[in-house]
């Protein structure tokens, strides 16, 4: 059976590695990068925002249309498009910071693990935060788990991106002040206030820190 605990232990056990053991985890992170390269999330582009709540119809109006804006744009338009390393994980991420006419309009965030990856997209509107939309994968097996590993640990399964489980959240802003939400797998049902103050800190806390990098460009 599947062991989970394999991978909590699993930095310990690499610490204290031989030689060859070593070889092995280099050749897991090399199966594991190009593994990143041929299964990554796609970033939205030429995309409307799902219309569900018809009684917030026209509050959200603004920022669905601001999110189609701003997903239209071609790489090639924008004025200026640079990228940040991110180390809050042991495979990393990057941060990518799109400019139009000199405004920062969106922030795309990517962030990678064995066990999943995440792409996150924050849309501003006259420089505030609009938009926030989040999706994940929750990969099957980790990425290098192959044939060899799951016969080692009398596993069934090996790493399948198809059956990995993707997730996707939406999140709206007004001014600053989060009004609605859309969770993966939910009908777009009004979530409660703490929940909405919640993830506004949440989100917020993360814009506040993306933007801290913007200072440096280099």
């Amino acid at each position: 059976m599947f062991k989970t605990t394999i991978f909590l232990v699993l930095p310990l056990i690499l610490l204290f590695c031989s030689c060859e053991s070593s070889m092995k985890v280099n050749n897991n992170n090399e199966a594991l990068n190009k593994n990143i390269d041929t299964n990554l999330l796609v970033e939205s582009h030429n995309e409307t925002d799902i219309a569900v709540n018809e009684y917030l119809k026209d509050q959200l109006a603004p920022i669905r249309k601001n999110f189609k804006r701003i997903n239209s744009i071609e790489l090639k338009d924008w004025s200026l498009v640079f990228k940040k390393e991110l180390h809050e994980s042991a495979e990393g991420g990057e941060a990518t910071f799109y400019y139009w006419n000199s405004k920062l309009e969106k922030i795309v965030v990517r962030h990678f693990g064995e066990t999943g990856q995440s792409l996150s997209e924050f849309y501003l509107l006259e420089g505030e935060l609009s938009f926030v939309l989040e999706r994940s994968y929750k990969y099957n097996r980790p990425m290098y788990w192959d044939s060899t590993h799951m016969k080692e640990n009398n596993d069934t399964e090996v790493f399948d991106i198809k059956k990995s489980e993707l997730t996707e959240d939406r999140s709206y802003f007004v001014k600053g002040k989060m009004v609605h939400a859309i969770a993966s797998g939910d009908c777009g049902s009004p979530f409660n206030q703490e929940y909405l103050d919640k993830e506004e800190k949440r989100l917020g806390g993360e814009l506040k820190e993306l933007m801290s990098l913007v200072k440096n460009k280099n």
